[in-house]
């Protein structure tokens, strides 16, 4: 439940609200932590915890024991609502507190996040549609923002959850919360990036150079904020979903690891879609097999552009008996999606059959992967 300024605490709740603060009641109504605070709490930390709070991880909160600790913080901020000026490196919170205003005005959104957790924690995770498991995830890189919107954008821009999770970084531009920044901000950027901002932030304000000093001010500025914002934002979605991305691939990998890969093809084809279906550009890679057909090393051998991978049957061969592999299976992607072996791919396959076999190792079959298929040379008699 959140506390209405109307409650006849409207002085400091205000207060608390132009610092980007909102006070809860523990549901819980735990003696000892009756009273939680959110929103624009990264920023103010150091305030918290000087006036006894404490965070607590699991209600993603700061928690308090009564209301007058509360009531001393709320005089303690600034009056303007302003946070202390952080930087890049400080990751500062998203809340931007509207200027002049003294109404608590909750977004339709505040409660959701929890109640999604909670959904996704008691009825499941089968429970959530694809956008609504996206939108939890993204809970994790951006701050104080309804996230559904982005979620269901991302989905239908990359068409599904494995497109989202493959999707380059470069197009994540095109959302308006993750947009490119601005040329200005490209500048502050090299600045922050350097020593000078160090020495800067440690100097006295009249020993500053003008440079430092107008760097300094956008920083603190709105307009420097809701860039910072929006640079973090996007790159920690960026890193959050390819961290992902990397650990269903490194679980479906164990799938095949250690097993024969000839009797674990379903778990292989689903190792080899997550890998390679949403790749930009085309990759071959060789997956190189001892006497018993478990995987000795899954490699990639070329990578090339959106048509085209040059491939050297050579290197295959020294590769396979540097490794001591008794035979491989060869792999690509077609970035079109369409998984149909072009003349090439069958020329090359060939070409790397014959090589092979000429210092007496075996070719057990070239998939090509697609967007929702793939094409197996073995099934297609072209082997």
């Amino acid at each position: 439940m959140t506390l209405h300024p109307d409650a006849g605490i409207s002085e400091w709740a205000a207060a608390l609200s132009r610092a980007g603060l909102e006070l809860h009641e523990n549901r819980e109504r735990s003696a000892e932590e009756p009273f939680l605070l959110r929103g624009n709490t990264y920023a103010n930390k150091e305030l918290l915890k000087r006036h006894g709070g404490r965070w607590s991880q699991t209600r993603q909160s700061w928690v308090f024991p009564s209301l007058d600790p509360i009531r001393e913080l709320a005089t303690a901020l600034p009056a303007n609502g302003e946070a202390p000026a952080g930087g890049l490196a400080d990751a500062p919170a998203t809340y931007a507190p509207a200027r002049g205003s003294r109404r608590w005005r909750p977004q339709h959104y505040h409660g959701h996040r929890e109640r999604l957790r909670t959904r996704f924690l008691e009825a499941g995770s089968e429970s959530l549609p694809d956008y609504e498991l996206l939108e939890l995830l993204l809970f994790h890189s951006i701050d104080v923002k309804d996230t559904k919107p982005l979620a269901k954008a991302l989905l239908a821009r990359f068409g599904s959850l494995g497109g989202v999770l493959g999707a380059n970084a470069s197009h994540f531009t095109e959302f308006d919360e993750l947009r490119e920044n601005t040329a200005e901000f490209a500048q502050y950027h090299a600045f922050r990036s350097s020593e000078q901002y160090q020495e800067a932030r440690a100097a006295e304000p009249d020993a500053r150079s003008e440079e430092a000093r107008r760097w300094l001010a956008y920083e603190a500025s709105d307009e420097g904020r809701r860039e910072i914002d929006v640079y973090w934002a996007r790159r920690r979605t960026e890193v959050l979903l390819k961290a992902v991305a990397e650990l269903l691939k490194r679980v479906l990998r164990e799938e095949i690891q250690g097993r024969p890969v000839l009797g674990s093809w379903s778990a292989l084809l689903d190792y080899l879609r997550v890998a390679l279906a949403h790749e930009q550009v085309e990759q071959f890679r060789v997956l190189f097999l001892d006497r018993k057909n478990t995987l000795i090393r899954d490699e990639q051998q070329q990578r090339g552009t959106v048509d085209h991978t040059p491939l050297y049957p050579r290197e295959i061969v020294k590769r396979a008996l540097e490794l001591g592999a008794s035979a491989i299976i060869m792999v690509h992607n077609h970035p079109s999606g369409d998984p149909t072996p072009s003349r090439a791919d069958i020329d090359m396959t060939k070409q790397v059959i014959q090589a092979m076999a000429a210092v007496g190792l075996t070719v057990h079959d070239h998939v090509i992967v697609g967007k929702n298929r793939h094409a197996s040379f073995k099934s297609q008699c072209l082997i």
